[in-house]
């Protein structure tokens, strides 16, 4: 953690903050033997701070300040469907019989939570067209990876020795490629179409009998609707592989598409995007996959079911299994469940209506921005988006300027700046999306900084090379920060 706090526009550490004999609270008379601490325990060289409790409460506060999240303001990070978080989730989650639970309970005791697992899985099912659902991936590469070690294990099962190749097309997920050589598989690249589909012609020759499967992110990271999607999985299946589908980009589906109906065998949902939990930092996320009935016993468990059926005297007993052929448990436990227990609120509260409302305000907020910045930015694929889009950041009048001077001088306008340089089929990409959440003000306050930044860019591109200029910290420099870590201050 950083030791700055800011005092004005005045930085210092909270050492610098000390003032001898300042004191922040008053211990009790002592009424123990006093004994003298051991040798080296405290550093001379480094003496306590002494503060008031109002000096510590405003560092921490200070340092709180200089996070930006969404209850800050606008974050259109394209790819990652950061969207407002009700608090209701975080409320219910919880509850004392959500929170002050023990995996290892007798399941007779966590019914509730049991009854919650079972009913999103169904959700989830639903949601997808899919037969059969597990919880326990960690994340959404966790997801990834349960998915296609599943895919594996089947064509392991029915005897498929030579089925080892993954095709992966350009416009999907950067994850895919790495999930599918960590689960054993050999990664073949699928290019992309003039029109931002998979390419079908290049595709054809890679269906045959070493094919296991293809990893496909529908809508694709260009924020667009593959127009061939039914015809790919067709010519997948025609060929022996199995469809995996990256739920990553849902946000623009629900209640319109499901994936299960479109010909895709397995997927996994990101409920730290689609479902409105909280996403960042690295976790905790949740990345549960929904599969086919014919894989249904090969996914990873333990997967909440019913045990015993409701009688006329007894409601029915929930409890977990591992599926009969299962590639095995990839969670210890039963995954995140904090992360399931709002998902699950979400859902509820949005019910089928109210999602499917999510992905037409998400699309129409996209398609209203993408229509706003094309006259200024370059768009590489022109025709209506999805709930994202993918700009050029290289401005014909300032060709020195790129992506990453737009995004940092974004950061003097207070927004948080989009994806760059991903996917990287787009030259000097920004990937933007703005999710439902946010309303026709913060999307023109968004419309009227980017034309002020690409007008900045034509009249004086050093303002936007030196970017950015109010933040506590200016630009840093990434690659030395990625090779010279210093962990201790």
């Amino acid at each position: 953690m950083s030791t700055k706090a800011i005092t004005g526009n005045e930085q210092k550490t909270i050492f610098e903050l000390s003032s001898a004999g300042r004191r922040g609270m008053r211990y009790p008379k002592c009424d123990v033997p006093e004994t003298e601490l051991l040798e080296g325990l405290l550093r001379d060289e480094l003496p306590m701070p002494e503060l008031s409790e109002a000096d510590v409460v405003r560092h921490f506060t200070n340092l709180s300040e200089l996070n930006y999240s969404l209850d800050n303001g606008f974050y259109p990070l394209g790819s990652c469907t950061m969207k407002y978080n009700p608090k209701i989730d975080e409320k219910l989650s919880r509850l004392d019989g959500f929170m002050n639970i023990h995996p290892l309970q007798p399941i007779e005791t966590v019914q509730g939570s049991l009854l919650l697992m079972y009913e999103l899985q169904g959700m989830l099912q639903r949601i997808s067209g899919m037969d059969a659902c597990t919880l326990t991936p960690a994340a959404g590469a966790h997801g990834e990876f349960s998915g296609v070690k599943t895919i594996a294990a089947w064509h392991e099962a029915q005897g498929h020795d030579k089925r080892k190749v993954m095709l992966i097309p350009d416009s999907a997920h950067g994850t895919n490629p790495a999930t599918s050589a960590m689960s054993g598989l050999i990664v073949k690249p699928v290019p992309t179409d003039g029109r931002g589909n998979i390419d079908l012609e290049k595709l054809a020759p890679l269906c045959n009998d070493e094919l296991a499967g293809i990893m496909i992110t529908n809508p694709n990271t260009l924020g667009l609707f593959d127009e061939h999607i039914v015809e790919v999985n067709e010519m997948v299946h025609k060929a022996g592989g199995l469809v995996y589908g990256d739920g990553a980009n849902m946000n623009a589906l629900l209640g319109i598409a499901r994936p299960g109906d479109l010909g895709f065998d397995v997927m996994h949902f990101n409920l730290h995007k689609t479902f409105a939990t909280p996403h960042g930092g690295g976790g905790p996320g949740s990345g549960p996959i929904c599969a086919k009935a014919f894989l249904a016993d090969y996914i990873p468990g333990p997967v909440a079911c019913v045990l015993e059926e409701e009688t006329d005297e007894l409601p029915p007993l929930y409890g977990l299994k591992m599926p009969e052929e299962s590639m095995g448990q990839v969670r210890s436990f039963w995954g995140h469940f904090g992360v399931m227990v709002k998902a699950y609120v979400y859902i509820l509260m949005e019910g089928e209506e109210g999602l499917r409302r999510v992905s037409e305000y998400a699309t129409l907020n996209a398609n209203y921005l993408m229509a706003s910045l094309k006259k200024v930015y370059p768009l590489p694929f022109d025709r209506p988006c999805m709930h994202e889009f993918v700009l050029e950041g290289k401005l014909p009048d300032a060709p020195e300027v790129r992506a990453l001077d737009i995004a940092k001088r974004l950061m003097d306008y207070k927004f948080h700046p989009p994806t760059n340089y991903f996917p990287l089929i787009v030259h000097e990409a920004l990937m933007i999306e703005p999710t439902e959440t946010e309303n026709k003000q913060v999307l023109d306050a968004f419309i009227d900084a980017m034309l002020a930044i690409a007008k900045e860019a034509g009249e004086d591109p050093q303002l936007l090379h030196d970017a950015p200029l109010t933040t506590p910290f200016g630009r840093m420099d990434e690659v030395k920060a990625a090779k010279d870590l210093i962990i201790t201050e």
